[in-house]
Parts: C-alpha cells; structure tokens; sequence
C-alpha cells in the first residue's frame, strides 16, 4: 500500500473469535529494527479476538528500499495515513518491541486520539537508554546475524540471552536491505522520548525481560517513571521474551488490553 507517498507492505489480521456483543480495538503493532512481519505472527494467535496491523519498515521484509531517510515522527504520520486508508478511523490499541517501542512511544505522544491502550516492551527512551552488554551489541551490529542462519545459531543465546525459541524465530528471518537497516538505525539518532513522555495519557504496560542483554531491564523502570498511566511488569528470559515467552508475555498483555481505560487511583502516580 502507498502511505504518504511510501510504498509499503502491510498486514492486517481480521477478529477469527470476536466477543459477541463487544467490540475489541484493533492492535496496531511496530516490529524491532530489521525484522519482518512473520517474525510477529503469532500476535495473531495471542489475540484472535481482536483486528491485528503491522507493516515492514522501508527497505524490511516486502517493502520497497526507501528512497530518503525517514525520522520517528513522519514514519508516524504515514502509520496514522495506513490507518485511515484500512478504514480505522477510531482508536487503536498500540504495541511496541524493542526499536518498535520507540516508535509506539511516538506514535502515541504524536496522535493522542487515537491510541486506547500503549503496550512497549524491551526498548527503552532513545538515546537515554541504559545501554546492554557492549560484546552482545557488538554482535547485534553485526548485518551477518540477518544474512547468515548459522551465525544466528551461534549467537542466538549471546544476543537474546534465550535458546528456547531460537529455531522458529531464524526460520521466519528475512534480511533487510543495506541501505533499510541502516536508515532504521539513522532514524532514532539523536531521539529520545524523555521529553514527552510525561505528556502521553495513554493507559500503559511496560515488559522487560530479566536476562535482557540488549535493553536492560533498568531502562522499563525509567519509562514506567516518567510516563503518568504506566506499569512495568518484568517477565523471565530475554529480548525475545514475547517469542520465547509467550506463555507468560501474552496473558499479561491480553488482561491488562482487557482492562477498563478510566484512570483508577492506582493508576496515578504518586506526587
């Protein structure tokens, strides 16, 4: 689909089990830096009651390489233009992992209106981020953990501090482009949230993993801190937690997406 003059490719899951007499929001998802939409296809297990939309970033998985660089807030702009052209005109629940987290975080200080309910979970604040392990970010760095299976084998538990999992989510890789995976990582240079997290009313659930080696579980804390309608549940396992752990990961986040959004006393922070 073309979106604010961007062609990119889009999948939308439809309700298989809708709640009769309830309408459940659409879940509108950003995947991690590189990483194609199969990566995140079993969100469409996890939720068959509610409509599912995620696209690939420019130059990921289908879509076209982007032709200029792109920063946070117009990918943003395009993302709310995807929703009017799927018909979903109203409010979406929001949900972000990792790299993607930055850009839910974005896209819902952006366009208040139309987030219900925001889900980050293994990412952090931009450039004020408690960084990783520096010899598991060197790795991460490394374009060959896309383009070669058995160096992801190698290093899958150096790099998501998880072994469960491993083979069904190198299964469902496809490289980015070069010029893709770099315009990803241009895109968040110099971006941080801190600024205007304070200002996003969105009912939130913030998910680290423990054995996070990417995004410290520390930097869930600082994003639990400074948004006012947050909470911060830490779940076993590692960066790829929602793969590996999905056992665990998904039931919280189907409760807490099937929470009233009335602002509760426990939902205020202490002043």
């Amino acid at each position: 689909m073309q979106a604010g003059g961007r062609p990119l490719r889009v999948a939308v899951w439809k309700a298989e089990n809708p709640i009769v007499g309830e309408i459940q929001r659409p879940l509108l998802f950003f995947n991690g830096i590189g990483a194609n939409i199969e990566l995140m296809s079993p969100l469409a297990e996890w939720f068959p009651d509610r409509d599912i939309i995620t696209f690939d970033m420019p130059g990921v998985g289908g879509s076209p390489d982007p032709k200029f660089p792109y920063r946070p807030w117009t990918m943003a702009l395009r993302t709310a233009r995807l929703l009017d052209m799927l018909g979903y005109a109203g409010k979406v629940d929001v949900m972000g992992v990792s790299w993607g987290g930055g850009m839910a975080q974005q896209f819902a200080f952006q366009h208040p209106g139309r987030v219900g309910k925001l889900v980050l979970a293994a990412t952090a604040a931009g450039i004020l981020m408690v960084p990783g392990d520096p010899k598991v970010l060197s790795k991460m760095a490394n374009p060959r953990r896309y383009i070669d299976p058995d160096y992801m084998r190698e290093n899958f538990q150096a790099l998501y501090g998880e072994s469960a999992g491993g083979a069904g989510h190198i299964s469902r890789l496809q490289p980015p482009s070069r010029r893709g995976y770099a315009y990803q990582l241009a895109a968040m240079v110099g971006w941080t949230s801190a600024v205007f997290l304070p200002f996003i009313k969105a009912k939130t659930l913030v998910l680290m993993g423990e054995d996070d080696r990417i995004v410290p579980m520390i930097n869930g804390k600082i994003l639990a801190g400074l948004l006012p309608r947050a909470r911060l549940e830490i779940v076993r396992g590692g960066h790829l937690f929602l793969v590996s752990r999905a056992g665990e990961s998904a039931p919280l986040i189907e409760a807490f997406l099937a929470e009233d959004d009335e602002e509760t006393p426990a939902d205020r922070k202490a002043a």
